[in-house]
């Protein structure tokens, strides 16, 4: 709880969007290590891959709670706390893959990617 402690001080609460989706992006990276980072365990039961899993994803759970309830209060819609959490998933995903799972990142990959931009754009239009 002491990111969350961090977060409310350092961050001034003029800048709760930031707030909410800084919150975003740490719950992001405990959701990705937690659905992805088993992958490369090849000798890693299943049973023990799930329960580390839930265990990390408690703590994404702790950050992303706390983000879509402040950022709901704070102005955003239920449709853009979820189309910015895909994007940051998107991103902390990318990140993820191609530094942990040594994957390649495609030209599709970032055509795909500047759509979904696309749609965040416009699902913050008026």
């Amino acid at each position: 709880m002491e990111v969350l402690f961090f977060i409310f001080v350092i961050i001034p609460k003029e800048t709760s969007h930031m707030r909410t989706i800084f919150l975003l992006l740490l719950s992001n990276i405990f959701m990705t290590i937690a659905w992805y980072g088993h992958l490369k365990q090849e000798g890693l039961p299943l049973w023990k891959a799930i329960l580390m899993a839930w265990g990390i994803a408690f703590f994404e759970y702790c950050l992303m709670v706390p983000a879509n309830r402040m950022g709901y209060a704070n102005g955003f819609s239920g449709f853009q706390l979820k189309m910015t959490q895909e994007v940051i998933t998107l991103v902390v995903f990318a990140v993820f893959a191609v530094v942990y799972l040594k994957e390649p990142f495609r030209w599709n990959y970032l055509i795909s990617f500047g759509l979904l931009l696309g749609a965040v754009y416009f699902m913050f239009r008026k």
